[in-house]
């Protein structure tokens, strides 16, 4: 019996660690929690704000969900944090955890849904139409968010198929705080975000995010570099960033194309994404005129 009951455990945490997709209408929307910034921007998106009770730190954005009670980092989520603001409905991203907290949460009651994250336009567009599901949002409003949304993936894609020389070479930085710079490696959102903007990123030759050598980022001579604006508020401005032991000899720092934007806009992977995307490919165009 204690063998049995430790492998139903065992297998009941498994669930939250690799997690089963469902887009089916939840039975319950009217308090849902978020843990994953990109579907609190969703969820504004759809109108359906009024639904909120809490949101996780990653959410800070529009403005006003930073006025939402806070349950804290999607990873490191607290049960009784969350189980004190009574949710119906837990909307998270595939990293919300950890498993033990969501087995916690689900095993009172809660009803939880992961949505599927795909590093691309198409994987935005999905993930907007399966939360519209989940929420029951109406018919119109649903059909007018997804129609905006593949006119601007429509967009991008025109603008990455005008640009008819040889794809631009991109090295996304996520920090200089260790004084090597943390570039976007393969399988990183970063990556998704570059593929996206029809350009090569320079740093796939290994998995996730990792300090790099200056050595290393000379050789891959990115024509572009891609940075957040909060990775580039110890610099102070482009041009000092540009002027780094590490850049400072790449085409990106002596063509003055260094790009900074908002990170969750770049990385998040919600609907701002395909914009951002859009935004950072018509650089790259003016950039070869």
């Amino acid at each position: 019996m204690y063998k049995f009951i430790i492998f139903n455990s065992f297998v009941f945490l498994m669930s939250f660690a690799q997690p089963i997709y469902s887009c089916s209408q939840a039975e319950d929307s009217s308090r849902v929690t978020i843990a994953g910034g990109s579907l609190t921007e969703i969820i504004y998106l759809l109108r359906q704000e009024d639904k909120l009770v809490a949101v996780d730190i990653t959410s800070n954005f529009p403005e006003e969900a930073k006025q939402l009670p806070s349950i804290g980092y999607v990873r490191a989520l607290s049960a009784e944090g969350v189980l004190s603001l009574s949710p119906s409905l837990i909307l998270g991203e595939d990293d919300t955890g950890p498993p033990a907290v969501m087995e916690q949460l689900s095993r009172v009651g809660i009803q939880i849904e992961i949505i599927p994250e795909e590093n691309t336009a198409d994987g935005i567009i999905k993930k907007v139409k399966c939360v519209a599901e989940i929420l029951g949002v109406n018919d119109n409003i649903k059909d007018e968010t997804l129609s905006n949304l593949n006119a601007d993936a429509n967009e991008l894609k025109l603008l990455t198929e005008t640009n008819k020389k040889e794809p631009p070479k991109v090295m996304f930085i996520l920090s200089m705080e260790s004084g090597s710079p943390t570039v976007g490696g393969r399988d990183t959102s970063a990556d998704g975000l570059i593929k996206m903007t029809g350009a090569l990123n320079v740093m796939d030759s290994f998995e996730g995010w990792k300090p790099v050598s200056t050595e290393a980022i000379i050789q891959a001579k990115p024509d572009f570099i891609l940075i957040s604006e909060r990775g580039l508020n110890s610099f102070g401005s482009i041009e000092k960033l540009g002027q780094h032991p590490s850049l400072v000899f790449t085409p990106a720092a002596k063509n003055n194309n260094i790009i900074a934007m908002d990170g969750m806009a770049m990385l998040g992977f919600g609907p701002r994404t395909i914009s951002s995307a859009k935004d950072i490919a018509q650089k790259y165009n003016y950039s070869n005129e």
